[in-house]
């Protein structure tokens, strides 16, 4: 017999109880040997090291446990904003979502987003080993209702431009997509108009002239050849790292053996090493690729990036920031100095 858990009810409250009916008969059911067949929602970012990790979930879990739980990947079951809270209303069982999507609901989701506060893959992973993980997987936990199976990071950011954008002043007027709150503050007070777009009309809407750049990972800008029609790629350090987490509805993973929680555990682990890992060599391999084919890479020099990082321009993100953070009950500045003291600022 095979057992499936996947739950696409749109209603709350219904999925809760078809979840809820469940429990017993599922329980006893994965104990016993038969499949759990698990959905996870992902985003679509192709050529990123995300995709690639998620999408040999199904193997490494198979693997890990002798066949008995199977997971099907889909790109396509909820919008990307969504991936988060379908797992939280029990419309899918797992999914891998993006801290930066929810920086607006829960701001402490979104410390990578603060200019110059993260400004690469090690400064976050200092953050996420000291406190940050610990803090974000209760929050996941509690706000979500998710259990944390791994986490990992996009490659860092880029933007890419049809001109030029390599001063302050290169900016003004510029519509260009972001894909966090407080990097479109930044934009603001720089005179650009940032623009929310999901990755799949990114290209579409480079060509149609809707926007003039791009900020978006540097091996998804590579694998969709943004640079084809976006031919200036610049580092400026502006929000470099998105975070993401494989979650599991808790409901879903109580529902397990703890024979089966183990090997699952086990094996995210290893993917969770491997995301971190092999972070850097995997932006590395994508510049080189378009280097290769003749893009021009430039990077903000220190004092560029110091003008950009002129509190003048960055107090509105961190002030919105903060706001934020009261509204939904902590100290911001606080957490921040927190932040600052685990990098050792």
């Amino acid at each position: 017999m095979t057992m499936s858990l996947r739950v696409f009810t749109p209603g709350r409250r219904l999925a809760s109880a078809v979840l809820a009916c469940a429990v017993g008969f599922s329980a006893l059911q994965a104990q016993a040997g038969d499949t759990v067949d698990l959905t996870m929602g992902v985003i679509v970012a192709p050529g990123d090291l995300y995709s690639v990790l998620t999408a040999s979930v199904p193997e490494r879990i198979s693997k890990a446990t002798d066949g008995q739980v199977s997971v099907t990947v889909s790109d396509s079951l909820v919008a990307p904003a969504q991936v988060a809270s379908a797992v939280r209303d029990g419309r899918l069982p797992m999914s891998a979502a993006l801290h930066t999507y929810l920086a607006a609901e829960e701001p402490r989701m979104g410390i990578f987003n603060l200019p110059g506060l993260i400004n690469n893959i090690e400064d976050y992973t200092t953050v996420r080993d000291a406190f940050w993980a610990e803090d974000v997987g209760a929050i996941w936990s509690e706000q979500w209702n998710a259990k944390v199976l791994a986490e990992g990071a996009w490659c860092t950011t880029r933007l890419f431009s049809k001109e030029p954008i390599h001063s302050l002043e290169d900016f003004k007027n510029k519509r260009l997509r972001v894909h966090n709150p407080q990097s479109a503050a930044l934009m603001e007070a720089l005179g650009a108009k940032p623009t929310p777009l999901p990755v799949s009309e990114l290209m579409p809407a480079l060509e149609r002239g809707v926007i003039d750049g791009v900020f978006t990972s540097a091996c998804v800008g590579n694998a969709m050849e943004l640079w084809r029609v976006a031919k200036n790629v610049q580092d400026w350090g502006l929000s470099p790292i998105t975070g993401w987490a494989i979650l599991m509805n808790k409901d879903e993973w109580d529902r397990l053996s703890p024979d089966l929680q183990e090997k699952i555990t086990k094996a995210m682990d290893e993917l969770e090493a491997e995301a971190f890992g092999h972070h850097t060599a995997f932006v590395d391999k994508a510049l080189k690729e378009m280097e290769a084919k003749g893009v021009s890479l430039w990077s903000a020099s220190p004092e560029e990036r110091a003008a950009l990082a002129d509190p003048a321009l960055t107090q509105p993100a961190y002030d919105s920031w903060y706001a934020r953070a009261e509204e939904v009950g902590f100290d911001g500045k606080a957490y921040i100095a927190k932040v600052k003291q685990a990098l050792g600022r």
